[in-house]
């Protein structure tokens, strides 16, 4: 796997993340450290995003 494919599907990742954590936030079900928890991934996933981009 190149840099450059490594690093696409790290960013779909990470989109995919964001569109969790939106609709966590928007239902009353879900708890807060659930919530937590998908944040702590995406940012996870934005750190090796910097490291191969840098």
């Amino acid at each position: 796997m190149t840099i450059s494919s490594h690093l696409t599907e790290l960013k779909r990742k990470h989109e995919a993340l964001s569109d969790r954590v939106e609709a966590a936030q928007q239902s009353p079900g879900i708890d807060d450290l659930s919530i937590v928890e998908l944040k702590k991934r995406k940012l996870q996933l934005k750190e090796q995003m910097q490291r191969l981009q840098s």
